[in-house]
C-alpha cells in the first residue's frame, strides 16, 4: 500500500510565552526576527530568512528541569558563531552552554525571557 504525505513547504514551531510584548522584544532585537503578523495583544509570528516562530500568550510551563538539563527547544544551524556568541555574551544574555567544540561542530545555548533553550550550531566543514 503506497501513502502519500502532503508535501511540508514550512514548519512554525509556537512557544508559549508570559508576555508577548517582552518575548517580541528579545526575539527581534537580540536576534534580529521580524513581526510578521500580531494578532489582538495575545498572539504573533516572526521570522527570519524563511523561517519563523509562533508565539502565543499564556501559562508557560515551569522550565527550571529543562534548564538544568540543557533540554534544547530550538536550534538554529548559523555562520560565524563566534561572532554571534560573542554578541549575545556582551548583551548579558543568560548563557547555558557556553561556546564549546563537538564532533559536529560549534555549539552555544542561550535561554529567552520564559526559559526556552536556544541552541546555535555552526556545523563543521567538510576537508577534502
Amino acid at each position: 500500500m503506497n501513502t502519500t504525505y502532503p508535501k511540508i513547504k514550512s514548519m512554525s514551531p509556537q512557544l508559549v510565552v508570559a508576555d508577548l510584548q517582552r518575548a517580541l522584544d528579545f526575539y527581534t532585537r537580540q536576534l534580529g526576527f521580524k513581526i510578521d503578523f500580531l494578532y489582538e495583544d495575545f498572539y504573533a509570528a516572526i521570522g527570519i530568512d524563511g523561517y519563523t516562530i509562533h508565539l502565543k500568550l499564556g501559562k508557560a510551563t515551569a522550565r527550571a528541569y529543562s534548564l538544568k538539563n540543557e533540554d534544547l527547544d530550538l536550534v538554529f544551524s548559523v555562520e560565524n558563531i563566534d561572532q554571534l556568541f560573542e554578541a549575545l555574551q556582551s548583551r548579558q544574555e543568560v548563557i547555558i552552554q557556553q561556546l564549546r567544540q563537538m564532533p559536529y561542530g560549534r555549539e552555544f545555548y542561550i535561554a529567552d525571557p520564559d526559559g526556552y533553550i536556544l541552541g546555535f550550531v555552526e556545523a563543521e566543514q567538510a576537508v577534502n
